[in-house]
Parts: C-alpha cells; structure tokens; sequence
C-alpha cells in the first residue's frame, strides 16, 4: 500500500524529503527552538493565493507560502492543511446571484481542489511529499478521505491537503478545517490572515483597533469578530481546539510563532 501511495499524486516519489523525527533531530542540532506543537493543522482562504491580482491563482504567492510550510516542516512538525476557494467561485456569492445554492456550494468545493492541487504541486517542488485528499472523490486527480490512511500519511511525514470542503453544501472550508483538525488529533488549528491576530474591529479602518492577545471561544461568537464562522468556533470550543490567528504575510510568522514568537492571537477556553 506505501509503494502505492508513494507513486499517487506526483509520480515516482522524490529524494531529499527527511522524515519529521530526521528534521527535528537536524533542527536541534541548529540550536533552533523546537515547536511547542507536534501537529498542527494550517487554515488558509483562497484569496490568499491570489497575491495582487485580482481573481485566480498567483504563483510566487503560491511558492511563498509553500516555502512557509516547508520551513515548518523542517521542525518536524507534522502539517495538514485546508484552503477555502474564494479565488476562483465561492457558493454563497453564487447563490446570492440567484444559483441555488447546493449547486453553488459544490462549485465552490472543486475550487478548493484546485487550490490544493496548486499548493501540491508548490510543495513537491520543494521536495515535500505532498497529499491532496478530497471529501469528493476524484480519484484521478487526489485521493478519497480515509481518516486512518491520512493519519498514516502524516506519520510519515507527509503534508496532507484537504480538499472539497466536508463534501456537503452548507458547511464552510472554516468548519472542514476545525472538524479535520479533530478527526486527526491535531494540537492546534493555525489560521492564517492579512492581520497579525483578533481585533475588536477593523484595523484596516480604525487606527485605534485593539489587537486580543487571547479571547474565548464564547467571546468570539458574542462579539461576532469573523475569525472563523460559528459553526466552526462552537465545534473547535466542544474540542477544546485552540484557534491561533496570525499574519500569513509575514515572512517566517508560521514557524516563529510554533517557537512561541511573533505576534498572533490565541482562541481558545
């Protein structure tokens, strides 16, 4: 089965990529801080990859990002990934057009396929090994999700993308990202934004907007700040799942802040 998961999804399996006990043995050896999380999960919206354009995908964006998770990786930190699909069609943008929304939602799910096919593609040409699971199954292009395969993918060092959502209309890539952050026991689900955390409202607008360093999931949903949707916050809340909110546009934020540096904001109990 691991030869034959070694050949999907980018052909012949590439050297040079160290298991994560290899890269954390390396980063202690470089007097690196090692990571306060063995596991964690990386949320990410699809606007992300559009860079300065204005619809679609970026590639330099793609590759920055990629080259942010590899650095991670290199800790020995095992990542999955979830990645929305609002640069290319989001379901409820359609719906609102007057599409009816189960179509729309299902759009938007092949969207996020695309995007993690992107990123893949990114990442194994940094030599990391690379897999995009899909709630919708599509075998030709990704692999169907399988809780136990994923989790074995990790351990062995794997990024795993996880792709098309939950597989159901009505759910967002926010509450796909907290229920596959739970289904694989990861440590913390690391949402990444254009702010460096939670504000009380809009930095872009209010010079004086205050940045949380922590807030409660309760507060989140009370004070409607827009981190993740409800439904997402009430399940990582019911899974005791910090949420981290950070800048995705700071060089090395990802990695500094699984060393307990940076700026970010925690959510959590």
């Amino acid at each position: 089965m691991d030869e034959q998961e070694g050949a999907a999804q980018g052909g012949q399996p590439q050297a040079g990529c160290a298991s994560p006990e290899t890269a954390e043995r390396e980063t202690a050896e470089k007097g690196a801080p090692a990571s306060r999380y063995r596991r964690v999960l990386l949320k990410i919206s699809g606007e992300a990859l559009m860079g300065d354009q204005g619809y679609g995908l970026h590639p330099p964006t793609v590759a920055r990002i990629a080259g942010e998770v590899k650095s991670v990786h290199e800790m020995g930190v095992e990542i999955c990934m979830v990645i929305g699909g609002g640069n290319i069609f989001r379901g409820l943008q359609g719906s609102a057009q007057g599409m009816e929304r189960t179509t729309a939602d299902y759009m938007g799910m092949l969207a996020t396929v695309m995007n993690a096919l992107a990123m893949q593609s990114a990442l194994e040409t940094l030599g990391i090994h690379t897999r995009v699971i899909s709630a919708i199954p599509m075998d030709q292009v990704c692999e169907p999700y399988i809780r136990r395969r994923a989790v074995r993918h990790l351990e062995k060092g794997r990024v795993c993308i996880f792709a098309a959502g939950t597989g159901n209309p009505y759910f967002t890539t926010d509450t796909a990202a907290t229920l596959r952050a739970s289904e694989m026991a990861c440590e913390a689900i690391f949402k990444g934004t254009k702010v460096d955390g939670v504000y009380d409202r809009d930095p872009a607008r209010f010079a004086d907007a205050k940045r949380y360093e922590r807030i409660s999931y309760d507060d989140v949903l009370a004070r409607h700040l827009g981190v993740m949707d409800a439904s997402a916050i009430a399940l990582a809340r019911d899974n005791d799942l910090p949420i981290i909110v950070f800048s995705l546009d700071e060089p090395g934020g990802f990695r500094g802040i699984l060393q307990g540096q940076g700026t970010y904001t925690i959510v959590g109990n």
